[in-house]
């Protein structure tokens, strides 16, 4: 039915406008794709870009440990335990020789450095992707196509890197930051973290350069598989040739989200790096990154709608996520479960508009660019070229009239066209009525014919991976629920916002740190407040809109203050607000002192 409806779009409107609109993305206010992706796969992606500079390319993952055929073969081919029987032969790794031995070492592999697709169980299934164990986890070009992770590792990159143009470029000793690009791991705090024992032996663009040193016994198990599976690929993955090559510095619209995602991940890795145990370290990191993509998407489905509204984007400091009640309780305490499931369904209805939304914004994007002769930059921030969109959708641009009279004209010519086939479609392109502005006219024709439920479904995949959902380590529960019965029977999915252990111990550390109201001396009140104010996160006040009893809320509290004195975050040694003290698990050292 899709291709039918582009089909029939295509006999009416240009082919180069249908190739342009007919997505789910607009890479100028969110620079990912709409879809699902790994979060737990993004971090060796954005070891390899950070340290050449290039979105990775093709490796010899499956010329190493696949068995010839077809790529599709080799991938079945190259699993848990074939790369177990080249480790066990290979003379950097001794006692692995027997069939038990190669058993707990493909064990160790599937527990430390690899998954299967589907998060399948077995040393004989396909491997999907790596783990972030070491930096040398960056040679195995696992997934195939780094375009599977949806461009999120070009994302993180661009905002870390934090550098003007087009594209993000290879660092030179003038604009050097925190997270330089191209200039080895010496110097990029991300990095650093996890390249213990690593030395280069050439230049810095040499993709066989780096190397372990063997007299180096600072490292783990889990990093010394790493790094011996990394070894039998004998060299980095090349870089992607050419334009496609270039990691765009295409920044979210979200600004002052963007900005916090990057002055935390900086402050966490840059204090408690060389402090976390490696294993904890990576799911607090992962946490991290979890929250802050989880506070971007939310804050651009807010800068959206106030565009849609007003047409201008909100100035950084008028940036906010929206606001959601958590569940401290992790489902255990009912009542809280269902607020904090019916805080997150008011979002999620919210969102269903955002697809309208994004395909209003290519239109748009599409009629400007073949019409007005402006040169408006649209990195890093694309904000000057939405606000002039958002002119044309207001009428508040000399241009905008001949624009939105082609845009209704299209209209007219699809509902003509798809009047028999698709009379839904074409009675919304037609009802000029209920929906005057020709762009909505269209764009809600549009995404009637690609299909709403699809549209809306890619869009809670894209939150699910960005929120972790389901993970140890992640920010939401999701259970499915049914409603009606027979031919009516409707099956749908149910969110709440939660706090795992490792999201709390990594919001705990990072306030904990110096600036934003928090350090050694904060409280139970400077942290809500902190995560309240930052990422939207509600736990003892109700997010604004919503009416919930003072009764539940600070139950909702005292939850959570039971959870961090467990987990040793929290002390006191009576009920008075003063007397409750939040402390780090893990002693940050400045100067050969903790602090």
């Amino acid at each position: 039915m899709a291709s039918t409806a582009r089909a029939l779009a295509e006999d009416v409107l240009p082919k180069d406008m249908i190739k342009e609109i007919w997505s789910g993305n607009y890479f100028k206010a969110l620079p990912i794709s709409v879809l699902d992706f790994e979060l737990s796969a993004v971090l060796p992606a954005v070891f390899y870009m950070f340290r050449f500079g290039r979105r990775r390319g093709s490796g010899e993952f499956l010329n190493t440990f696949g068995d010839g055929g077809t790529t599709a073969q080799r991938r079945r081919a190259a699993t848990v335990e074939r790369i177990a029987e080249r480790l066990a032969d290979a003379e950097a790794l001794h006692g692995f020789k027997g069939d038990v031995e190669r058993a707990i070492l493909g064990d160790l592999l599937l527990c430390f450095c690899v998954e299967n697709t589907r998060r399948e169980l077995g040393r004989d299934k396909q491997i999907q992707r790596v783990a972030p164990a070491h930096y040398m986890a960056s040679w195995v070009d696992v997934p195939h196509s780094v375009a599977h992770l949806r461009y999120v590792p070009e994302m993180i990159v661009a905002m870390l890197a934090n550098q003007r143009g087009a594209d993000v470029r290879s660092s030179t000793e003038e604009d050097r930051t925190r997270f330089p690009v191209g200039l080895g791991y010496e110097d990029n705090l991300l990095l650093r973290a996890f390249s213990q024992g690593v030395t280069r032996q050439g230049v810095a663009g040499d993709h066989a350069a780096d190397r372990f040193d063997e007299t180096d016994d600072s490292v783990g198990l889990d990093q010394v598989l790493m790094i011996r599976f990394a070894q039998q690929l004998g060299r980095a993955p090349a870089g992607t040739m050419g334009q496609d090559g270039a990691i765009s510095n295409q920044r979210p619209i979200a600004e002052q989200a963007a900005r916090d995602f990057c002055d935390d991940i900086r402050k966490f890795v840059r204090s408690y790096a060389d402090v976390v145990p490696r294993q904890a370290l990576v799911e607090m990191l992962e946490s991290c990154v979890a929250v802050g993509l989880t506070t971007i998407l939310t804050s651009t489905v807010d800068v959206l709608f106030a565009w849609e509204k007003t047409g201008i984007i909100p100035d950084r400091g008028e940036q906010h996520p929206e606001a959601l009640l958590v569940d401290c309780s992790n489902g255990v305490d009912r009542e809280i479960a269902v607020a904090a499931e019916q805080s997150m369904e008011d979002l999620v209805r919210r969102m269903e508009r955002i697809p309208v939304v994004l395909m209003g914004l290519r239109l748009l994007d599409y009629e400007a660019r073949n019409v007005l002769d402006q040169d408006v930059p649209t990195r890093p921030y694309a904000t000057a070229w939405l606000n002039l969109l958002g002119e044309l959708l207001h009428e508040e641009h000399p241009n905008a009239n001949w624009i939105l009279g082609h845009v209704n004209f299209n209209a007219r010519k699809l509902a003509a066209k798809l009047s028999d086939d698709y009379p839904e479609a074409a009675a919304i392109l037609n009802d000029a009525a209920g929906l005057p502005n020709p762009v909505w006219r269209l764009a809600e024709g549009l995404m009637t014919l690609i299909g709403r439920k699809r549209g809306r479904g890619n869009f809670m995949r894209m939150m699910d991976s960005g929120l972790l959902t389901g993970r140890p380590n992640g920010l939401a529960t999701k259970r499915t629920t049914t409603r009606g019965g027979g031919v009516t029977r409707r099956r749908r999915d149910i969110r709440s916002l939660v706090f795992t252990d490792s999201v709390l111990d990594y919001l705990v550390h990072l306030h904990l740190l110096p600036g934003d109201g928090g350090g050694s001396g904060a409280n139970m009140r400077s942290f809500l407040d902190f995560i309240r104010g930052r990422y939207g996160f509600h736990v003892a006040t109700a997010p604004p809109g919503t009416s919930l009893s003072n009764q539940l809320l600070q139950r909702n509290r005292s939850v959570l203050e039971r959870r961090l004195r467990d987990l040793g975050l929290l002390v006191g040694v009576n009920d008075a607000e003063a007397m409750k003290r939040l402390r780090p698990r893990f002693e940050r050292f400045e100067h050969g002192r903790s602090v």
